[in-house]
């Protein structure tokens, strides 16, 4: 169930495989979209049938047609070198792209702690990088991103109430029992710790990860927003019957 603080938000908009809406926090718009993991097809994209990067949501929308499916969600989902291929850890039908990186590093993603999203066919978690080892859980789906926003209740560590960096943001967080995810991007620039407390006041979810920022873009037809931009790495959506 969607978190009472959202319901009177949700409750009358139109009936999608994912809901959307835009709220206000911290004195910034926020654009959530709200995905049951138990009953939607929540899927990572990377690479097309002949291994080249989709790059862009429409790219994926035209392949999944050929099968008579439709992207109904999307959202960039993790950060990636020059050639799109992920930075961190990538799993895709359980298919292993890239390792695990569990050390630091310089910029957002080596910031201690990152985490990793887990994707199976009845759940969706946030799990903390080292966690994320010791657990070895079995990921069909995973992107290794960083920091963490929320690390079991707790905001990074490292973020600033008066930070000055500011940049449209987003991320994603998963409810303690793992049926929701709550994607999330700034429609505006945002520190990390107003982000981070987004997640963690007023979705009130325990975990919660960043993908990126500056490149931020969501696709969301049922709000009639499909952001364009250059080409992207791993993206996160949700497949329907067309």
């Amino acid at each position: 169930m969607i978190r009472a603080v959202l319901a009177a938000l949700f409750l009358g908009t139109p009936v999608w495989a994912v809901e959307c809406v835009e709220l206000d926090h911290a004195g910034t718009a926020f654009t959530v979209c709200e995905v049951d993991a138990t009953s939607e097809d929540l899927r990572l994209f990377l690479r097309d049938g002949d291994g080249a990067p989709y790059g862009h949501f429409g790219a994926i929308d035209a392949a999944l047609a050929d099968a008579g499916q439709q992207l109904v969600f999307a959202m960039n989902a993790g950060m990636y070198h020059a050639d799109r291929r992920p930075v961190g850890h990538y799993v895709e039908n359980g298919q292993e792209e890239m390792r695990v990186v569990s050390s630091d590093g310089p910029g957002n993603f080596g910031l201690l702690p990152n985490g990793v999203f887990c994707i199976t066919d009845e759940s969706a978690r946030v799990i903390e990088t080292l966690a994320y080892l010791d657990r070895a859980p079995a990921c069909r789906d995973a992107t290794q991103s960083g920091p963490m926003l929320v690390i079991d209740g707790a905001l990074h560590p490292r973020f600033l109430v008066d930070s000055t960096s500011r940049y449209i943001r987003n991320g994603v967080g998963t409810s303690a029992d793992g049926r929701t995810a709550y994607f999330a991007i700034s429609n505006s620039a945002v520190t990390f710790h107003d982000f981070g407390t987004l997640f963690r006041d007023v979705l009130k979810v325990p975990n919660a990860l960043y993908f990126d920022g500056r490149v931020s873009r969501l696709y969301a037809p049922g709000i009639d927003r499909r952001d364009a931009g250059f080409a992207m790495g791993p993206i996160v959506g949700v497949v329907t019957a067309r």
